[in-house]
């Protein structure tokens, strides 16, 4: 009789439990817990289809209720094979959808060739998607900027040319839209810094600086709060370094000092910066902080450490989290056990 009430009791608790965890009553306060479907687990490697998922260095832009995203195919090594572009409605389970560019016999897309960082933004005047991505030969001397266009997100996008913006280097870029549509272009200028400039309105080229920051790479740029967040990466090749950010009123600064968003000596949890995502929903905006963990002597099977970036004031914050889950449809994330 005793056994079974012991048996009763911890049949009671493991069913509070499971309550508790999965947002029952038992639950007094609290987020509503993720379903397995949202589940992210940072750095292990993620599949479409049963192929490895290729959008490293890359970006996401939403549509409706979709997110696509957009980066490099890395079958090739450090060569130019791919732009590759998948879709989610949950940002944990990826669909292939496109090839967006494909490796050329010859030009900026040839054999060869060193295509990276690839970011998308809609213009809602233009009706048109816009790709900037980093254009270079294997020895890095060319350091110009490529543009694409396709009148759909993962289409077959048309090459457009590449060019140094206002005749500067430009490596490591990333895009950024404000919101009154606005466009601009982060650019990596070995010589002189990172720099913020202006595109058209058309967001075909580049129309004036900015700001000039210290010569940071792998630059990624938000608004929240009334503060600007610019998040990028020493320079230390494909080693991981602790990547920092600064903050401003204004794009054209004065901006703050660099400070580091992860904890001293992790290397930023051993990633490298390529792209801040906001969501936004019912219930609020989360961040999430994208990085690359790269490797070097196979690229293809580099991984992505995808983690939430807490944002508060003017300060921001990056932990570790085994695994993690985000409601995209209210714009909030929650530990997972």
């Amino acid at each position: 009789m005793r056994t079974g009430s012991l048996i009763q009791s911890g049949i009671v608790l493991l069913a509070l439990a499971v309550m508790s965890a999965c947002g029952g009553s038992a639950a007094a306060t609290g987020p509503t817990p993720p379903t397995p479907s949202s589940v992210i687990i940072p750095g292990v490697p993620w599949s479409a289809g049963g192929s490895s998922l290729q959008a490293h260095g890359g970006g996401i832009i939403q549509s409706g209720n979709t997110w696509y995203w957009i980066g490099e195919n890395k079958t090739n090594g450090g060569s130019f094979y791919a732009n590759s572009c998948y879709s989610s409605t949950d940002l944990a389970h990826w669909t292939f959808v496109n090839n967006t560019l494909t490796l050329q016999a010859s030009g900026d897309l040839g054999p060869n060739r060193v295509v990276e960082r690839p970011k998308i933004l809609y213009n809602s005047t233009t009706h048109m998607y816009v790709m900037y991505m980093h254009i270079d030969d294997p020895t890095y001397a060319e350091a110009k900027v490529g543009v694409a266009t396709s009148a759909t997100v993962c289409g077959n996008y048309s090459y457009v040319g590449s060019f140094r913006p206002l005749g500067f280097q430009s490596r490591d870029i990333g895009l950024f839209q404000d919101s009154d549509g606005s466009a601009y272009l982060l650019s990596e200028d070995r010589v002189n810094g990172l720099r913020i400039d202006a595109l058209s309105a058309d967001y075909l080229s580049v129309t004036r600086a900015v700001a000039l920051l210290p010569d940071m790479e792998a630059p990624a740029l938000i608004h929240s709060g009334g503060y600007y967040f610019l998040f990028s990466s020493h320079l230390s090749g494909w080693n991981t370094n602790d990547n920092q950010y600064a903050t401003a009123v204004s794009l054209a600064g004065p901006w703050s000092s660099l400070a580091n968003f992860a904890p001293a000596g992790s290397n930023t949890f051993n990633s490298q910066t390529t792209y801040v995502l906001p969501v936004s929903g019912s219930g609020g905006t989360s961040y999430i902080y994208m990085g690359d963990r790269w490797v070097p002597n196979n690229l293809s099977t580099s991984s992505y450490i995808w983690l939430p970036l807490t944002i508060s004031g003017k300060s921001a914050t990056l932990a570790w989290y085994d695994k993690w889950a985000i409601n995209s449809a209210a714009g909030t994330w929650s530990k997972v056990p």
